[in-house]
């Protein structure tokens, strides 16, 4: 008789439970669609334009270290709406002067482009290409660029804190058949930037984990200039800094072109 009261009080404080968790986005009028519509927002929309220097690092579970160093530049053309995103590869030697270009749209499918100088050839990646790894990182090409928030189906889990910050927890299930089931994020109710994202694949299991590591105010725009995402059956990890992030410098529409995937635009290369 015991067990069986238990397990009924059990049942209702779940109930009530499952209830308070729609009401904690009541209060700010917020669905968990509009959560991750302005996390996406903050994370790849900040200023108009952006010119950054970035190093990866990509390390195996022995700790080894592979070294990624390249300039990206983003121009937005809308709030949520169309984006270009052109980046060219400093080092290692064996993939310098390797570019790699994205045109972004809301309502379709993104056009990417990857010039490989050793063979002088301009690749376009189609779209079932987007969760192959972005050159030998744990980050995919999908990673670099986003996902619209449309693709998924989102349910406020609950709120809690991570790392002494408020945050959303969001768990998003892919419309149609992806290479993980679903991905949980935890988002700063501050600054609504994911400060952690866990992917989990086909087996439910998880595989993949993303996290902020270091977040700057840079020009007014909050910024994750230190990240990490690893792979948590390989033990490999990808490593990502920020350097010199510079916003709303009037980058020109015709840098963004075929044209300059074969001749970078050493005006904002360097």
């Amino acid at each position: 008789m015991k067990i069986i009261k238990g397990l009924l009080i059990i049942g209702l404080l779940s109930n009530m439970l499952l209830k308070l968790v729609p009401a904690f986005a009541a209060e700010n009028n917020l669905t968990a669609e509009k959560i991750i519509a302005k996390s996406r927002l903050a994370f790849y929309y900040a200023g108009n334009d952006m010119r950054i220097k970035i190093l990866m690092e990509l390390i195996n579970k022995d700790g080894r270290k592979r070294i990624r160093e390249l300039t990206m530049l983003r121009k937005d053309y809308e709030e949520s709406g169309n984006q270009k995103y052109f980046m060219y590869f400093h080092k290692p030697a064996d993939v310098k002067g390797t570019t790699f270009m994205v045109y972004k749209y809301p309502g379709r499918d993104d056009d990417r482009w990857l010039f490989i100088p050793a063979i002088n050839l301009v690749k376009r990646i189609a779209a079932n290409d987007k969760y192959s790894s972005f050159v030998g990182s744990d980050f995919t090409y999908e990673d670099i660029s986003g996902r619209k928030p449309t693709e998924d189906t989102h349910t406020l889990l609950r709120e809690e804190k991570l790392n002494g910050k408020d945050c959303f927890v969001i768990e998003s299930i892919p419309r149609e058949a992806s290479v993980y089931t679903k991905r949980i994020s935890w988002i700063d109710k501050k600054t609504y930037l994911p400060l952690k994202e866990e992917f989990y694949d086909k087996q439910n299991e998880l595989y993949r984990v993303f996290e902020a590591l270091e977040i700057k105010d840079i020009d007014g725009f909050p910024t994750i200039t230190g990240r990490v995402m690893r792979n948590v059956k390989t033990g490999h990890r990808t490593d990502v800094t920020f350097q010199d992030v510079q916003y709303n410098l009037g980058i020109e529409d015709n840098i963004f072109s075929e044209r300059y995937l074969r001749r970078p635009p050493l005006k904002w290369i360097r």
